[in-house]
């Protein structure tokens, strides 16, 4: 199974619309996952009439995409459980504070946004996967997100770079 997974898109404040070689990837994916800071409900709405969307609300949602989505998802993909936030406060020590949100619960990877840097690393035990943005540079020297497949129960995440 194959997700791409974005963040911190902020449609339209950042830009018009996600980087086409994006569009291309969704095309032959399984399912998008978006960590939120969609900015606009309309690209939500767009997201979703493509293919299934796992997503959460970030900071810089409309309030709409508040009483859309949750702060925090827990799902499965092959088997695999996944913790998905956004994230908050500052860009350093996020990867502490998403462990932390999920402590109580067993999941295997956990995807959060709001710092705008690509990581993908394993702490206490935890498989952590920020895709980037794909649509801005504040924190961020490129632009980036992240394609995710689970392979015979086996993460694995390649960040990719615009």
């Amino acid at each position: 199974m194959k997700a791409v997974v974005i963040s911190d898109t902020h449609i339209p404040s950042r830009a018009r619309d996600i980087p086409g070689v994006i569009w291309e990837e969704i095309e032959t994916a399984d399912l998008i996952i978006h960590a939120g800071d969609f900015t606009r409900v309309d690209f939500y709405v767009q997201l979703k009439s493509v293919k299934p969307l796992k997503a959460v609300h970030g900071n810089m949602d409309e309030i709409e995409l508040f009483h859309l989505l949750k702060e925090k998802e827990i799902f499965e993909m092959e088997g695999v459980r996944i913790g998905l936030t956004h994230g908050f406060g500052a860009p350093y020590g996020i990867e502490n504070r998403v462990l932390k949100l999920f402590e109580s619960e067993k999941v295997d990877l956990i995807i959060f946004g709001h710092s705008h840097i690509p990581v993908y690393k394993k702490l206490d035990g935890k498989h952590l996967l920020n895709p980037g943005t794909p649509t801005d540079t504040i924190y961020a020297r490129r632009q980036s997100y992240a394609i995710l497949e689970i392979i015979n129960g086996e993460i694995q995440v390649e960040i990719k770079y615009l």
